[in-house]
C-alpha cells in the first residue's frame, strides 16, 4: 500500500502543477492580449498628445507614483470613451499576486518628470488604488473609468 502511495505522489504533484500552470497560462494570455491592444492603439494614435501632455506610448511607459515617488502600479492600457477621449488608465497594481488591474481616472493625475522618466503622479494612496473595483478585461478597450476622484 505504501508503495502505491509513493508511486502515485509524482502523478499528484504533476496534476497540481497542471492546475497552477493552466491558471498561469490564462493570466499570461490576458496580459498578452492587453499588451497587444495597447500597442496597436498607441501605434494608431501616433505622436499626438493623448492626455496629460503625453502621447499614448508615453502613457504606457509611465508608472503610477505617489508624491514621494513610491510606485503604485504600471500603466498597461489607455481607456477611451465612445468619443475617443481618454477617460482613464488601466493600471496593474504594484506587487499584486495574482496580477490585479484597476482603471484609474485621469482626475488628479499629473505628469512627473525624473530625468528621462515620465511618470504619472496621483493624490490617491495605495489603499485608495487598492479599493478601486477590478477592471473589466474583456475584448473591448473603451471602458469608462470609474472610482473615487482624487
Amino acid at each position: 500500500m505504501r508503495l502505491l502511495t509513493a508511486a502515485s505522489l509524482p502523478l499528484f504533484v504533476c496534476a497540481l502543477a497542471a492546475c497552477g500552470s493552466d491558471a498561469d497560462r490564462q493570466a499570461d494570455a490576458t496580459e498578452d492580449r492587453i499588451e497587444q491592444q495597447a500597442e496597436a492603439s498607441a501605434a494608431a494614435s501616433g505622436d499626438a498628445a493623448a492626455a496629460l501632455g503625453l502621447t499614448e506610448r508615453q502613457l504606457l511607459d509611465a508608472d503610477l507614483v505617489t508624491a514621494d515617488g513610491t510606485e503604485l502600479g504600471d500603466v498597461e492600457q489607455v481607456r477611451r470613451g465612445a468619443g475617443g477621449a481618454v477617460e482613464g488608465l488601466l493600471v496593474e497594481i504594484e506587487d499584486s499576486n495574482p496580477d490585479r488591474y484597476v482603471v484609474v481616472p485621469l482626475t488628479g493625475l499629473t505628469t512627473r518628470v525624473a530625468g528621462a522618466d515620465k511618470d504619472l503622479q496621483t493624490k490617491m494612496t495605495a489603499a485608495q488604488i487598492g479599493a478601486l473595483p477590478d477592471a473589466q478585461l474583456g475584448a473591448e478597450t473603451s471602458t469608462t473609468a470609474t472610482g473615487p476622484a482624487n
